[in-house]
């Protein structure tokens, strides 16, 4: 019976699995990404034939560790170690692709030894040695997507490389990168005799406590580890991990909202044949397994086309997921047993208090039941014309709907709010500045790395008043897990006097640090106390407020200390120009973007939108809003078509009493619109739930900041009545197209 009912009532089924599909392949297509990112970090860490990684100590990521290259040597003379490779890894922009990973290793490395040339020569080949030129060896993955093979070229930033071979490695995220010779891909990246890890290959594993205990002794601010201990350590699986179900969860949660409702629709719908079931002996637990049955049994169906749906976007878009390691093969079973778990649960919640619902109906009043009607007497509110008094007597049906919508959104316009807040934090780093420059071409803001004598050659313009310098890095609290964001200013320059000192004094020497008064307060520390980062001990000198949250959850040290905690000397990530003439500063900016090809100035105003990071946030933000509009304007859609099939006899007799079509279709897009608005003002008000509960993951540890203007709160609106539209145009056009002696039939 349960398969008989989905079947008669097929709209109904297709409507509600669609929504639930949605939640699942955002689910699966966003895991696949996450998991092929996790698998790409596991290849080159784990399957690389060494048995140490020399590392800096609790680097965010494998490209922000920084290690001096000439250890290697010192460690190669060591007798217990048979070979050691310097490993380099970044993210750039290349042809046609905004996020491009490169390797840079040694010509003569034991690690490239993984890498199946198919076409071509090796970095080691004399051919390529000898030949004129940058040479680089591709991924298959990258070769197709971008369709070159061996000879041509490939220009990354403003360098042009030759192609001397095409690789193979097994690994989607190396098989969709480059590797370059180290010295090529340290002039890139701007880490002149830096490597991001050293590799050590032993003569004899047992030999491995040996060794630890050399290194620790001789590079105390280091750290030593196995492969795997080290790919374990990586957080970039986790927060990519943590995104997918912050998304995937909206989606989910929209879904199931319309599950749920459907699901009452479909029981108010049948109140009749359910109390003939129930005077027939039929008992409330077998009805109550019959309606939970088939919402397990639509969510089941949901999620198996949801998981097709998901494999088939990868498939589709496997050429650019393939670039962050995704690829049809990341879809795991362990990702299908998670969506179809979720589905199952979503399944049973969605239809427990529908199942419930039906198991109580008493079998006489739901034998007397007429449709469109409860049977009970009606409720009215003392105001509102006939589209408010609908939504009020039909209150489930509402309640449920403006759930769906203030869902779909608070979830967008908590984004929103929080992309804006980004932007705004940082046009709050130009301390008063008013043209901000980074390294040019560069594919995300944390990898722009200024030789400080661009700011000598930009202080050299009479335009200019001051410049000032600032790097910045992340790194792990080890105790925590927490991210400890490092700032480094030039203590006598300008730009530091954005810090407001609240308790204590300004740094003025190497090894002090000022903290935020946010870390200072989870970590307990007060000034006179000293703080270990990485290996390197500072003195806390002052505690600092500065309005902007991320920077108050992290330090600020000298410029030359976060350089070398960087392992990046003479290197910025950023420059503040204050300039005598505000008036002069457009004109500033062409002239330093004409004259230093390395720098990209922007207005400070208008620096934050040209960063690569937030066009790759407003793509995100464009996604998920799509897809969330798309969920709940389907979740909408039931909602609207189940209440118009709910009203068929009561539209019977308006259409009887002499209503025109248009009349029918304005009463049903009017009670869709109400709904649109009143689901957007609720949207708002979670919304500020959302960001909140998102910015206390402990991933994210309160870094965030939300910027709530007017323009947003309309955006939300629109998004609400929108929905609201959407949903109801096909319900209402139904409903004009029933014949009024048919309507008046309906059971």
């Amino acid at each position: 019976m349960i398969f008989k009912n989905l079947l008669r009532r097929k709209g109904r089924t297709i409507l509600t699995a669609l929504g639930i599909a949605i939640g699942v392949a955002a689910i699966v297509g966003l895991g696949a990404l996450a998991n092929g990112l996790a698998a790409g970090y596991d290849s080159f860490l784990t399957g690389s034939k060494a048995d140490l990684i020399l590392s800096q100590p609790d680097a965010f990521d494998v490209s922000m560790s920084t290690v001096d290259e000439s250890i290697s040597q010192e460690l190669e003379d060591m007798s217990e170690v048979l070979a050691v490779s310097g490993m380099l890894e970044g993210m750039v922009q290349a042809e046609q692709i905004p996020l491009f990973f490169v390797f840079g290793y040694p010509e003569d490395s034991f690690i490239l030894g993984r890498f199946n040339i198919i076409e071509g020569a090796g970095l080691d080949s004399r051919e390529v040695i000898n030949a004129r030129g940058k040479p680089m060896l591709l991924g298959s993955g990258s070769a197709e997507a971008l369709n070159k093979k061996v000879g041509d070229t490939l220009r990354i930033q403003d360098r042009v490389f030759r192609i001397v071979g095409i690789y193979e490695t097994g690994a989607t995220l190396e098989d969709n990168g480059a590797v370059l010779p180290l010295r090529d891909a340290q002039e890139l990246l701007g880490r002149l005799r830096q490597v991001s890890i050293v590799y050590i290959q032993l003569k004899d594993p047992g030999l491995q406590d040996r060794v630890q205990s050399r290194v620790e002794r001789r590079w105390s601010d280091l750290s030593l580890s196995t492969t795997d201990d080290f790919a374990d350590k990586q957080m970039m699986g986790d927060i990519m991990k943590a995104f997918v179900w912050v998304i995937a969860g909206l989606a989910i949660v929209i879904g199931g909202v319309g599950m749920m409702n459907a699901q009452l629709m479909a029981v108010v719908e049948r109140t009749r044949e359910i109390g003939v079931l129930r005077s027939v002996g039929w008992k409330r637990g077998r009805i109550l397994r019959m309606i939970l049955g088939e919402s397990i049994i639509v969510g089941l169906i949901g999620g198996i086309f949801g998981i097709a749906l998901g494999w088939f976007m990868i498939s589709y878009f496997e050429d650019f997921a393939g670039f962050f390691g995704a690829s049809k093969s990341s879809v795991t079973p362990e990702i299908i047993q998670q969506a179809l778990l979720t589905v199952v649960v979503l399944g049973f919640v969605g239809g427990a208090y529908p199942a419930w619902r039906a198991s109580r109906m008493p079998p006489i009043e739901a034998l007397r039941y007429e449709g469109g009607t409860s049977g009970s007497k009606a409720r009215r509110l003392p105001i509102g014309g006939m589209a408010v008094q609908s939504l009020w007597q039909r209150s489930a049906r509402t309640l449920l709907t403006l759930g769906v919508i203030a869902i779909t959104v608070g979830g967008i316009i908590a984004l929103e709010a929080a992309v804006s807040g980004m932007m705004d934090t940082f046009a709050g780093m130009s301390a008063d500045s008013e043209i901000m420059v980074r390294q040019a071409g560069v594919a995300d803001t944390e990898y722009s790395a200024l030789d400080e004598r661009v700011g000598d050659k930009i202080a050299a313009f009479p335009e200019v008043a001051h410049v000032s310098g600032m790097a910045f890095s992340g790194t792990v609290l080890p105790d925590s897990g927490a991210v400890f964001i490092m700032l480094g200013y030039a203590p006598n320059e300008y730009a530091i006097r954005q810090f407001n000192i609240v308790e204590g004094e300004r740094i003025s020497t190497n090894r002090q640090i000022m903290l935020g008064s946010m870390m200072a307060e989870a970590m307990n520390l007060s000034v006179g106390d000293s703080l270990e980062l990485s290996s390197r001990r500072f003195k806390v000198v002052g505690i600092y407020e500065s309005g902007v949250t991320w920077q108050e959850m992290g330090g600020v040290s000298t410029l030359r200390d976060a350089q070398n905690f960087m392992g990046r000397p003479h290197k910025v990530g950023m420059m503040m120009v204050k300039v005598h003439d505000p008036q002069q500063a457009e004109a500033v900016v062409a002239k330093i973007n004409t004259q230093i090809p390395d720098a990209h100035a922007s207005l400070s105003g208008e620096f934050a939108q040209e960063m690569p990071d937030m066009a790759n946030a407003n793509a995100m933000l464009g996604s998920i809003s799509f897809l969330a509009i798309f969920v709940g304007g389907v979740g909408v859609l039931n909602t609207m078509l189940m209440a118009v099939m709910e009203r068929t006899r009561e539209i019977g007799v308006f259409r009887a009493l002499g209503w025109r079509r248009w009349r029918i279709l304005r009463l049903i897009i009017t009670e869709a619109l109400i709904l649109g608005l009143l689901g957007g003002l609720i949207g708002i008000g979670l919304a500020f739930v959302f960001f909140n509960a998102f910015n206390a993951i402990p991933i994210y540890n309160g870094m965030l900041s939300a910027r709530w203007e007017l323009d947003i709160f309309l955006r939300a609106i629109a998004v609400a009545l929108g929905l609201g539209l959407l949903g109801g145009i096909y319900p209402a056009f139904r409903a004009t197209r029933l014949q009024p002696v048919e309507a008046l039939r309906y059971e």
